[in-house]
């Protein structure tokens, strides 16, 4: 199903000056109730050229429990019609995850001869100038392969959900300056990051074509560190418009569940990226990390989960899948490991201070940190 809300009239000089860009706004459940009208308010408010944008909202269906929200949404897109740029709403039958969800905006984008793609998470909203400053950005520097605003947190719009995500070189990830006064944050205009945050990113169409969408194999979690490296490998750059604003009503799940995911593909970045024999430096390190987490899951009650991450990694048929993602990417890479891990992080910080620990802080990190500038600094010149 297909819905076309409103086409804005342009003039043909104004639409060919600037590039064409897809705002792809993903919802499911009830998210469009809590949150569809204030990326509407973002949308509307943007400085760039409405004729050069398309918006295109893509609704993951339903819990089973719950009645569709998609009469909600086309009453919603209706109201505001005259205010939008011309507007697709692509419902869906079943929900495709966040990977999913987010490949079908892409491709949309793709097939439909657009420039640029901005993945728009569902409980956020952009700044006024957010996309202007963002295609202005990555047109004066091709070698910028994808990018991300400064997301702020909302309703404390003054601090920093994240200023682009750092990756450490054990395969975690975490938001840069969480929480600190946004005028606090001294980094460049533009700033190179370990990876961009899904919540709100823009990415090149060309170069999805070129090396593809988002990794569904991830299904939750890290397939936006996955794009990252991806590009990262190809001497493209992933960086941080510190002028561009984007405003994410985020709220911090401890959910068992996730740690699974979060560690079968903390493994899954290390099998893929890495060489063998910088693998096999990293095994005390990682060993010894090991034993860290089981005392953290044994005491923070996901042991469970876990167990489940080792059960996995012992079927063939999973290590198929993802070796055979290792070889392409390692096949077509263009930078070595030392490059690569020249700027990772070497701490692991939490966003939450609930879910700090001295152990971590005092023991752990200060490891790591030796590790990285004997070992990791020390020996890899692949």
């Amino acid at each position: 199903m297909m819905n076309d809300t409103h086409t804005t009239d342009s003039s043909p000089l104004l639409r060919s000056a600037r590039n064409k860009v897809v705002i792809m706004y993903l919802l499911w459940d009830q998210e469009p109730q809590q949150y569809l009208e204030d990326a509407i308010a973002g949308v509307v408010s943007q400085t760039y050229p409405k004729n050069a944008i398309e918006f295109l909202l893509v609704y993951n269906t339903h819990r089973p429990e719950h009645v569709s929200a998609v009469p909600y949404i086309e009453e919603t897109l209706a109201k505001h019609a005259d205010k939008l740029p011309h507007t697709t709403f692509l419902p869906q039958k079943e929900n495709l995850g966040f990977s999913g969800g987010n490949n079908l905006g892409m491709q949309w984008a793709i097939d439909n001869g657009y420039d640029y793609v901005f993945l728009h998470n569902g409980d956020a909203y952009l700044g006024e100038n957010c996309i202007e400053k963002m295609v202005d950005a990555m047109e004066a520097d091709k070698k910028i392969g994808a990018s991300q605003p400064m997301i702020l947190l909302h309703p404390e719009t003054d601090l920093v959900n994240t200023a682009g995500n750092a990756f450490h070189y054990l395969g975690f990830g975490y938001g840069n300056y969480y929480r600190w006064k946004k005028e606090t944050v001294d980094v460049p205009a533009v700033a190179d990051v370990g990876y961009l945050s899904g919540a709100g990113t823009m990415l090149r169409t060309d170069l999805l074509k070129e090396y593809g969408l988002w990794d569904e194999d991830y299904f939750l979690y890290h397939e936006d560190t996955d794009y990252s490296l991806r590009l990262k490998m190809q001497q493209y750059r992933t960086v941080l418009i510190k002028d561009a604003e984007f405003f994410h009503k985020y709220q911090f799940s401890k959910s068992i569940s996730k740690y699974f995911w979060m560690e079968r593909n903390r493994y899954a970045l290390l099998l893929l990226y890495y060489r063998i024999p910088t693998l096999l430096l990293l095994l005390p390190i990682l060993v010894l990390l090991e034993l860290g987490l089981w005392l953290f899951a044994i005491k923070g009650g996901w042991a469970g989960e876990k167990k489940k991450v080792y059960q996995y990694w012992c079927k063939k048929e999973h290590w198929q899948l993802w070796w055979n993602k290792r070889l392409k990417i390692q096949k077509t890479r263009k930078i070595t490991d030392r490059e690569f891990l020249h700027n990772v992080a070497r701490g692991i910080f939490f966003q939450e201070k609930e879910t700090e620990h001295p152990l971590v802080l005092y023991v752990g990190n200060p490891v790591m940190e030796v590790y990285y500038w004997i070992v990791v600094r020390g020996l890899i010149w692949w």
